[in-house]
């Protein structure tokens, strides 16, 4: 059997390290070799979601959880403002031999079909099932290692094959800080030390942000406004109503989703909550010939919050917050 696995993993080796990617001097920086690296990112991807157990079975589907450790890769190495739809490598990887796609009811698989956008994969395709050799393999973490190895060698320059290696233990790492903080919300510690390492600080953003983004179901817990595009960018962030520098509190107690203006306009002090779950919106948004716009309709309503009570952020925290940063004239 061992011999088999063997045989099998020299064959996805091969495989892994002759994908057909865009290969264009002009197009690619040398970071990537000057190839497009979709779908090394999107293998890479897959890769971590076995490792952290999000994917079980052989099916992969284009989830929202994949879509954002492929968009977390691309922001690692690509130039700020650029983006890519993790639709064009998910459809195309069936050129490379080990990548089945699997259509949705109704529709038949074709060749040489356009897929920019993950609305209309989601249209066409269920998700797609590996070669079985190969997912065994990859359920072996000595074998996963190998296949990431040749991944990250071929694909990218030797100055970025540490980042992509520590990305790895990132991606990893925050799940399990996610589903920490998650079973044990009243915990008000991330049991971090004072100083922490950059890796230990991606992990507990990453993780933190999760927990906050999907407890809010992509809300804005203040205005409510909620835009999530196929692609998986949101217009909400996860804020800490206490920052963490100060308490080192990453419980969902602690936290917020907030849009960007109520997130900047929290940490101003121009908005709190009151003891009945309520916004406030300080006087001082009126002077200075402000236009506050929406903000002032905001008034006395009450705030989203999770489902569950026990993710519901602390009045404790909200009262630091009115009598430390919240403007009262």
């Amino acid at each position: 059997m061992k011999d088999h696995m063997i045989k099998e993993l020299a064959h996805y080796q091969k495989l892994f390290a002759s994908l057909r990617t865009d290969k264009n001097k002009n197009r690619w920086a040398i970071t990537t070799k000057h190839q497009a690296p979709h779908k090394p990112f999107l293998l890479l991807s897959i890769l971590d979601q076995i490792s952290s157990s999000n994917i079980t079975k052989n099916f992969i589907e284009p989830s929202l959880n994949l879509i954002e450790t492929f968009n977390n890769y691309w922001s690692l190495i690509m130039p700020i403002g650029s983006s890519a739809s993790m639709s064009y490598p998910f459809y195309h990887l069936e050129t490379s031999g080990f990548w089945h796609l699997v259509s949705t009811h109704g529709e038949q698989h074709q060749v040489g079909r356009t897929v920019s956008s993950v609305k209309r994969l989601l249209e066409l395709y269920q998700g797609a099932k590996l070669d079985d050799d190969l997912f065994i393999l990859l359920n072996n973490k000595e074998y996963r290692h190998d296949l990431r190895s040749i991944l990250i060698n071929h694909y990218f320059a030797p100055e970025i094959h540490q980042g992509l290696w520590d990305q790895a233990t990132i991606n990893k790492q925050s799940e399990a800080y996610y589903y920490n903080i998650m079973k044990h919300p009243e915990e008000s510690s991330s049991m971090v030390a004072e100083a922490p390492s950059p890796i230990y600080q991606k992990v507990r953003d990453q993780g933190f942000r999760k927990a906050i983004v999907r407890l809010y179901e992509h809300r804005c817990a203040i205005c409510g406004i909620r835009i999530l595009t196929p692609e998986g960018h949101t217009v909400v962030e996860a804020a800490h109503i206490i920052p963490w520098s100060q308490t080192h509190n990453d419980s969902p107690q602690n936290g917020m989703s907030l849009c960007k203006l109520c997130h900047w306009s929290f940490d101003e002090g121009l908005m709190g909550v009151d003891l009945d779950y309520k916004v406030m919106v300080s006087p001082s948004v009126q002077k200075n010939n402000n236009f506050s716009g929406h903000m002032q309709m905001l008034s006395d309503r009450e705030i989203f919050k999770p489902d569950e009570n026990k993710y519901w952020p602390k009045q404790e925290n909200f009262d630091h917050h009115r009598q430390e940063v919240y403007r009262k004239t």
